[in-house]
């Protein structure tokens, strides 16, 4: 096999492969005794059909056969050979046609990882938020949590108001008539939460037991039922119970529930969480600003394969999350398409920011040492509440450990690239801080 080498760019590369005729003319004999014992031709028994008939009429089966295979068991091979790592699934452009006792010559291109030399990361202007952690966070946390697991109770209160939820019976009305699916029985619902007909809920805050009152309303002009869109309703409603959310009692019998010893030790937990996502979140503003610095220094060519492999990663990421919350793409009006065209920036941003950082990391010469995994370990754990033996069988897995390798290696670099900046305190922006924090609390969910 030769193989030769031609640089198409700072990112691509052909290779020529010449494949020998006398390998050639073996795979064509195997293709053809392999189709002679699978066809039926009329007169001629399985496996004895004559060379000449096979040519005449399988001769594109053949050669479809055969030159998949040559290229299939010599592509990855010379690859090897020639030192030649792909980003992306290597594309043939162009090969020759296929004759016993002559050499199959194809070409392939393949996107190859660029190699980057990063300039001026040093000494980069940089701006960090003043943080003080406000211990409010730690009461507003444990509130989300006994309203999290607040039960339904009948209350003895005599008049229903928001945040209760009743039970009621209502018959709907327009233009003097039942209408279809505008009737029901024992229906429950949580007052204050617009999940009816707008308008509804607050005619029924204040009503008693027993009592019936008539609601008048009108349904959107958008309602999904489109014989009732924009017309007014007019419904007779019975409150037949009152409940209402009882929270538990904030003690160490419900830090045993969420699997704390004691409430003290809740605290301690909610307060070193809070901690660290606030910390993680300057942090992570102020690495943004740096990503941006570094790749507006550092211009290069980026593989089309990586930023799609990128794209597929934040959609399968994106897709999960709204999956949690019982959503979809769909349910926001995006496709596929739609989210590679709205997130194709950010996954080329990123594919060049953890280039730049990988060159760092061999300009500089920093490496990740095992007891560095080791302490990343211990930390996931913590944070997991996990045991440290269950995480480390986790990580034993070869690619798993390399991605934990990499984002270890990723912030010792971001670390000496901070160390080496001129990082100046600013006050915190209101309205960004908030919305970063919420931002943070989704991601984690």
């Amino acid at each position: 096999m030769n193989i030769t080498v031609e640089e198409l760019s700072s990112i691509k590369k052909k290779l020529v492969v010449e494949i020998a005729a006398d390998l050639v003319s073996s795979e064509i004999e195997k293709a053809y005794l392999k189709i002679a014992k699978t066809v039926t031709v009329k007169g001629f028994r399985k496996g004895k059909v004559p060379r000449r008939l096979l040519e005449q009429q399988y001769a594109p089966r053949m050669e479809n056969d055969v030159v998949g295979s040559l290229i299939n068991d010599s592509l990855y091979k010379a690859m090897v050979e020639k030192k030649v790592n792909p980003v992306s699934q290597p594309q043939i452009v162009e090969s020759a046609k296929l004759a016993a006792g002559q050499p199959f010559v194809y070409e392939a291109e393949v996107e190859i990882r660029p190699e980057v030399v990063a300039k001026d990361y040093t000494g980069l202007k940089l701006e960090k938020e003043k943080f003080e952690f406000d211990e409010s966070v730690i009461e507003e946390r444990l509130s989300q949590l006994t309203e999290s697991r607040s039960s339904l109770e009948v209350t003895s209160r005599k008049k229903s108001r928001e945040g209760d939820t009743v039970i009621i019976d209502f018959e709907g009305f327009i233009d003097g008539s039942v209408f279809e699916n505008g009737t029901a029985k024992d229906h429950q619902l949580e007052l204050g939460t617009g999940s009816f007909i707008p308008g509804f809920e607050e005619q029924i805050i204040g009503m008693k037991r027993e009592e019936e009152r008539e609601v008048e309303v009108s349904f959107p002009e958008n309602y999904g039922a489109k014989e009732l869109a924009g017309k007014p309703a007019k419904f007779k409603v019975v409150l037949n119970e009152i409940k209402e959310k009882v929270a538990p009692t904030l003690n160490d019998d419900l830090a045993k529930e969420v699997g704390f010893d004691s409430l003290k030790e809740l605290k301690t937990r909610i307060r070193e969480d809070s901690m660290r996502e606030q910390t993680d979140r300057v942090g992570n503003q102020m690495q943004e600003q740096m990503m941006d610095l570094l790749v507006a220094a550092n211009s290069f060519e980026v593989p089309e394969g990586m930023i799609q492999s990128q794209l597929d990663h934040l959609k399968q990421n994106f897709t999960q999350r709204l999956k949690s919350q019982g959503m979809s793409l769909e349910m926001l009006g995006m496709n596929d398409e739609g989210f590679a065209a709205a997130y194709r920036e950010m996954a080329d941003k990123q594919v060049r920011g953890e280039l730049i950082l990988d060159a760092i990391a061999n300009q500089e010469e920093i490496k990740v040492e095992d007891s560095e995994v080791e302490v990343k370990i211990e930390e996931l754990a913590k944070q997991s509440n996990a045991e440290v033996e269950q995480v480390k069988s986790y990580f034993a897995n070869p690619q798993a450990k390399e991605g934990l390798v990499g984002q270890i290696l990723q912030e010792k670099v971001v670390a000496f690239i901070v160390d080496k900046a001129v990082v100046t305190e600013v006050e915190p922006k209101q309205e960004e801080a908030a919305a970063e924090t919420v931002a943070t609390e989704e991601k984690g969910s």
